[in-house]
């Protein structure tokens, strides 16, 4: 991870907050091209602000974020929606358009910010779908898929335009085993054939870490701990422990803050 120039995605000394509440207390981390990294931490750890972040969506209280060697916040509008066209988002939940059909909503980012001609776009779309095995639901409503197929769709749509970045927010959420080991197995073949850098934002252990390069952990708005799987899998470090065991002790507490349960009570 030496060198801006092995490094689609520099961030430093990140700091943003909402109403006050202090999301990101400065966060540091790198991605290199052509990896997947995984963003893990439990739910509000700040994973899809910072997402947010890279996208150009909301801007730092302090610090930057840099991708391919520019820094996101200070891009005019042009920049930046050129910036923006070589990211793809997975949305969690998929966020797919749901009156108009599997192959419409393949085909919306291409004929958004592209001028390409129809039987093109139509190519592509059946390309994006025969990657992610549903070139056989090219005409189904997004209410007549499974939520395992929904994902699959969320995801040819993501690279649909070939980023240079694809980010997955949540992609393993409320699936079952089997569709939940397709979309992780799809995200490490298309990062490979595609030549893209992926990030995947998640609180999945078990999943994430088959198919991730690295992985950095994200706790109260700050990285806690980071390794490749094979460090992840022996490290002693408390969080990590906590989290790749599942254990209700440890250094993320299940209750938030409060005053004492029998003061709340009146007692």
């Amino acid at each position: 991870m030496k060198g801006t120039s092995e490094n689609l995605i520099e961030i430093e000394d990140l700091h943003f907050s909402y109403n006050g509440n202090e999301v990101l207390q400065g966060i540091n981390l790198k991605i290199p091209r052509g990896k997947v990294v995984a963003i893990l931490g439990v739910s509000g750890a700040g994973k899809s602000t910072l997402l947010r972040q890279i996208g150009g969506q909301i801007r730092p209280s302090r610090g930057c974020v840099r991708v391919n060697g520019k820094v996101v916040h200070e891009q005019g509008d042009s920049e930046l929606y050129a910036m923006r066209r070589q990211m793809g988002l997975m949305f969690q939940a998929g966020g797919l358009f749901t009156d108009i059909s599997v192959y419409e909503n393949v085909a919306f980012p291409m004929r958004e910010l592209t001028n390409l001609p129809e039987e093109i776009i139509r190519d592509l779309v059946q390309m994006k779908l025969h990657a992610v095995g549903l070139r056989g639901a090219v005409d189904l409503m997004p209410n007549e898929l499974s939520g395992g197929m929904a994902r699959r769709v969320a995801l040819a749509r993501a690279i649909a335009l070939d980023p240079m970045l694809a980010m997955y927010d949540e992609p393993f959420a409320g699936l079952d085993p089997i569709s939940l080991n397709q979309i992780a197995g799809l995200i490490r073949s298309l990062n490979d054939a595609l030549g893209v850098t992926s990030i995947v934002v998640t609180y999945d252990m078990s999943e994430s870490l088959k198919v991730v390069d690295y992985a950095y952990f994200i706790h109260h708005g700050k990285v806690v701990a980071e390794g490749t799987p094979a460090e992840i899998d022996v490290s002693d470090n408390p969080f990590v422990h906590q989290f790749v065991h599942s254990e209700p002790d440890g250094p993320v507490a299940f209750h938030a803050d409060a005053v004492p349960y029998a003061e709340d009570l009146g007692v």
